[in-house]
């Protein structure tokens, strides 16, 4: 059983997105991690594009806290070494994610996470930083405000912990350290970044409170920003990592299996919405293909060629298939990474905020 994700080729061109979907799926490709939403196939026809990946029942940690989850110290903590390693794995790969919240950390059905939507993500090379405005303001660090106030050194890895550290303090409090929304000006943000203090809850233990004030430090040089900082802080310094890795510690919160763990009325809105709905596209392509002349009737036709020609089909299992009978390692990392590396850039495209999945993709 997988989830897919499609997206209308038609509308991604309206809306600019074509290029942030093709990063997504190139950097993709190249990742395989346990606690990463992976991708296994994808493939196009003449109206979509598909992304079929992992698919976890225990929703996102977005639903849960509108639940009122309480989270306990020893669940986020869990939470906090299981990124960790996602976070270090990206890192691995000169990959930034740019968009660490709780709508992007999904639970399988034992409670465990998984990073999803690489969207923004970027790629950087060697020494290089990006500068782009990308992300979800409450959860962006203050360099990449920075970065677009004075134009600044850029920011790198560091603010995907800055992240996780707003993550993990807002699934611990119900709220998050700063009091920033969408429609927040930049100004009055680093503002609150320079005057105002971070409160921790009197009721977490001091080893809590330590790492959450080293993952919320403002200057990205002195912020922990690596597996190896996160392993020598003394809260952490009783973890068996090989066990996080294998996932044998149990989660402090499991997704309840008898329920669906999503929003029923937002997703038959989509459903509603949907003026190209699969249970459809039979009839319709082929109601398309009857049509004389169609090449000519519409002004995007040349772009969807583009997106048609360059578009990357990707088959994982495949893939392994390929590695094992040439006597290679079936992990995808070292080839498809290096690949990844190669073509991404941090683009002038990803001027963005986002806050959710655009209504030109579905899931």
């Amino acid at each position: 059983m997988y989830a897919m994700k499609y997206m209308n080729k038609q509308k991604c061109i309206e809306r600019d997105e074509v290029r942030n979907v093709f990063r997504e799926l190139q950097i993709m490709q190249g990742l395989d991690h346990p606690f990463l939403v992976n991708l296994w196939y994808s493939f196009q026809d003449e109206e979509d594009m598909f992304m079929v990946v992992d698919l976890l029942l225990g929703g996102d940690l977005r639903y849960h806290l509108q639940q009122n989850v309480h989270f306990t110290e020893g669940a986020v903590k869990l939470y906090i070494c299981e990124l960790a390693l996602a976070l270090e794995y990206l890192q691995r790969y000169h990959i930034i994610h740019r968009d660490i919240k709780p709508d992007n950390i999904l639970l399988d059905e034992h409670g465990h996470v998984h990073i999803t939507d690489f969207n923004i993500a970027t790629v950087v090379k060697g020494a290089e930083k990006a500068s782009s405005m990308a992300g979800t303001k409450p959860y962006m660090a203050p360099e990449v405000f920075q970065v677009y106030v004075d134009g600044g050194p850029g920011y790198s890895y560091p603010v995907d912990w800055w992240s996780l550290g707003v993550t993990a303090y807002e699934l611990l409090r119900g709220w998050r350290p700063y009091e920033i929304h969408s429609a927040t000006p930049i100004d009055e943000i680093l503002n609150m970044f320079k005057v105002e203090r971070v409160h921790y809850s009197s009721t977490w233990c001091k080893g809590m409170v330590a790492l959450l004030k080293k993952l919320l430090t403002k200057d990205p040089e002195s912020r922990l920003s690596s597996l190896s900082d996160i392993q020598c802080a003394p809260y952490l310094a009783s973890v068996n990592w090989d066990a996080v890795l294998e996932k044998t510690l149990t989660p402090g919160f499991v997704p309840n299996k008898g329920r669906l763990n999503c929003d029923p009325t937002f997703e038959l809105e989509e459903m509603i919405l949907e003026s190209k709905p699969l249970h459809k596209k039979k009839k319709r392509l082929a109601k398309h293909r009857s049509k004389d002349g169609m090449k000519d009737s519409c002004p995007l036709n040349g772009h969807l060629e583009t997106v048609r020609r360059e578009f990357t089909a990707f088959n994982r299992e495949r893939l392994r298939r390929q590695q094992g009978q040439s006597g290679q390692l079936t992990d995808t990392d070292d080839q498809e990474g290096s690949q990844a590396q190669d073509k991404l850039q941090d683009g002038c495209n990803n001027n963005i905020f986002t806050n959710a999945c655009s209504r030109g993709c579905n899931s």
